[in-house]
């Protein structure tokens, strides 16, 4: 789950320094908001970044300014998000402005810190352009990071007597990503004022999904996902599906095989159109579940992979047959059956729908990328 800046910034703020700042909903308050807080930022407020690109950042001096700002904001879009408030937020004295976050790294399976002296500027160009310029440093989950750790990272980097500071905001920055079950938390830019405090001038925050009913009340503060008309119909089924932007749709059993499928997908030039898991009693919806992937217009062939351990795949197999023939869809499908109950399986694809099962998952999931580019 997503949140917008204030509400993260309510998050972090006992440990972060962030501006005084106010939400607003119409011209008149942030108005009123200037005349308390004085010279401001007025910031839309959405789940999404570069808002200063989009026209959704404006610095102001004055309430009539202030209430300018806020009509210019108020109801653009940004990133599919329509703006219905704005932060106003004090000025800061600003000497320099870092870059700093915290985030799950897939290549470790554990935490990444990462800092650069360039806050403010687009990180990924940063990364790409000057890659010295910014720091990733793993962290050992089981070990934390303290302050020792955190001054090590901030390794070659001039940061005068502003380094312990730093170094402390780096260390209550990761105590925030696991106390909250974070995926990410990041300040760009992380300000040095001239008065040598260290202030969030602004903050992204994601928090796991599966891990909110462990923080009761942060649910509520977030930002739902901007749900397809697909994908909203998949959770009123109960089903995990999420809508990608390929052609080669994807049904399997478990989320991890699903997603080895979908890697398969793409290691053989493909783009996989979804991901659909019909494990455990999802199966029994086999047929509104074909019938989300075939509605989807981009689909040009259908790969069906079922692995059973305790799970039979002769009973998951029964159920995609039925849809099938329910349904009796046009594009190609290919299916990979191993496991217990692979035997009655197959011979269930063979009799009811004429189609040979693949042997290897990676031939069944070629043959779907080949038929997706021919059809396309």
């Amino acid at each position: 789950m997503n949140f917008e800046e204030h509400a993260a910034k309510r998050l972090i703020a006992g440990a972060i320094a962030t501006p005084r700042g106010r939400l607003c909903a119409t011209p008149d308050d942030a108005a009123a908001a200037v005349t308390a807080i004085g010279p401001a930022a007025v910031k839309a407020q959405v789940p999404a970044g570069k808002r200063g690109k989009s026209g959704g950042i404006k610095l102001v001096a004055t309430p009539d300014e202030a209430a300018e700002a806020a009509r210019k904001i108020l109801g653009i879009e940004i990133a599919g998000h329509k703006v219905a408030r704005v932060l106003v937020e004090g000025k800061v004295d600003i000497a320099r402005e870092l870059y700093a976050a915290v985030l799950n790294d897939a290549a470790s399976k554990g935490p990444l810190v990462l800092f650069s002296t360039e806050g403010g500027m687009d990180i990924e160009e940063v990364a790409a352009t000057r890659p010295a310029a910014l720091v990733r440093h793993r962290v050992d989950i089981r070990a934390g990071l303290g302050p020792a750790e955190a001054r090590a990272i901030l390794g070659h980097f001039d940061l005068g007597a502003s380094r312990d500071a730093i170094a402390d905001a780096l260390v209550a920055l990761y105590r925030l990503y696991r106390e909250l079950d974070a995926e990410l938390i990041e300040i760009n830019p992380l300000a040095l004022t001239g008065d040598g405090k260290v202030v969030a001038l602004d903050c992204k925050l994601t928090a796991d999904d599966g891990a909110l009913g462990r923080h009761p009340g942060l649910e509520a503060q977030g930002t739902p996902d901007r749900l397809t008309q697909l994908e909203q119909r998949g959770r009123e089924l109960g089903l995990k599906f999420i809508e990608l932007d390929g052609d080669v749709g994807v049904l399997a059993n478990g989320a991890g095989l699903t997603m080895t499928t979908m890697d398969a997908v793409a290691h053989f030039g493909g783009r996989p159109a979804n991901f659909l898991e019909i494990g455990g009693e999802a199966y029994r919806r086999a047929e509104p579940a074909l019938r989300l992937v075939l509605d989807n217009p981009r689909v040009k062939s259908l790969v069906v992979n079922f692995c059973g351990a305790f799970a039979r795949t002769d009973v998951m197999a029964e159920g995609v047959i039925s849809a099938w023939l329910a349904l009796r869809p046009t594009i190609p499908v290919f299916f990979s059956v191993h496991g217990t109950g692979e035997d009655e399986a197959v011979a269930m694809i063979r009799a009811r729908l004429g189609i040979e099962p693949y042997d290897l998952m990676e031939d069944a999931v070629k043959a779907a990328v080949d038929a997706a580019k021919r059809l396309r």
